[in-house]
């Protein structure tokens, strides 16, 4: 009798023996740790609680580094809104750098106990620092800077009252000083140029820059108005001289030259030809005077 196989015996005897298939173990995924992130609140007490901790100065100055790194976004601010009132030589990064160490003292001194945020306690710190730092560099002492400042503030206001310019002898009485130490004051306080070479300069016809001392001076490239205003005041100041004596204007204040050679130009010796200037000076003098006046009249 033929023994019939069944679908099942089949399908062994062709393809194996039957296993069990297990489901594959996923291997078990790795936990992502999102890193905490600390509030100003934990550190401050956490420095806190190291600030007078000498055994754990490690511990502390990685505390001050991270209230540092949370907070210098404010000295670039403060930074950033001082170079704006300061000459265009002045780097803001410069700046930064002295605003960082008002930054730290700012974090030693501070204390949150008090109920002032740091935010308001800070800036004042740091404005103080860059001022140390400009102050450092400014080349007139502070007493001078002083004196001149005081003085600007005496000659504004007296000019708000009366309307014009402030005279010597107002300045003296409203200052209350000396006469000495009121020239001393004046002669301080006048301006000296000073140009950094290292200032940018900028070209109206093309975008690059160029620092002052890469740009030549050239003096015979002289402005059109300049010129007309050089021929206009030549002609007033010799107006109603003679021809000897506007030749003397002429060559010594355009010309550049010396009385004697003025005198061996005009066959006059040297003597005369000073003797005419000094008498020439005196005549223009009175006359602007009297051009001024009627100016302020009209």
């Amino acid at each position: 009798m033929t023994k019939v196989k069944s679908k099942f015996e089949s399908r062994r005897t062709t393809r194996g023996p039957v296993r069990a298939v297990l489901p594959k173990k996923t291997p078990t995924s790795t936990k992502q740790v999102t890193p905490v992130k600390v509030t100003a609140e934990v550190l401050w007490k956490r420095y806190g609680a190291l600030r007078n901790d000498s055994s754990r100065a490690d511990e502390r100055s990685e505390v001050r580094n991270d209230l540092m790194l949370m907070y210098h976004a404010l000295v670039r601010y403060t930074a950033e809104r001082m170079r704006a009132r300061l000459p265009s030589e002045v780097d803001v990064d410069d700046l930064i750098s002295a605003g960082v160490f008002g930054l730290m003292d700012a974090i030693d001194s501070y204390d949150p106990s008090r109920g002032i945020k740091f935010e308001t306690y800070c800036p004042q710190r740091v404005r103080g620092a860059i001022f140390d730092e400009l102050r450092h560099l400014d080349w007139v002492p502070r007493l001078v800077r002083s004196r001149t400042s005081r003085m600007d503030r005496v000659r504004k206001q007296i000019e708000m009252v009366k309307g014009r310019p402030a005279t010597d002898a107002e300045l003296l009485t409203e200052l209350g000083v000396s006469a000495d130490e009121f020239e001393k004051i004046n002669r301080d306080s006048r301006p000296v140029g000073i140009v950094s070479l290292n200032k940018k300069w900028m070209d109206a016809d093309s975008s690059g820059e160029a620092r002052e001392i890469d740009v030549p001076n050239d003096a015979s490239d002289m402005d059109a108005f300049q010129a007309l205003q050089r021929q206009d005041l030549q002609v007033l100041l010799t107006r109603g001289l003679t021809r000897s004596e506007r030749l003397i204007v002429i060559l010594y204040y355009y010309e550049e030259l010396t009385m004697k050679e003025i005198g061996a130009t005009l066959d006059l010796s040297e003597s005369r030809v000073s003797q005419m200037h000094s008498s020439i000076l005196a005549r223009l003098k009175s006359q602007m005077k009297h051009r001024l006046k009627e100016v302020i009249e009209e």
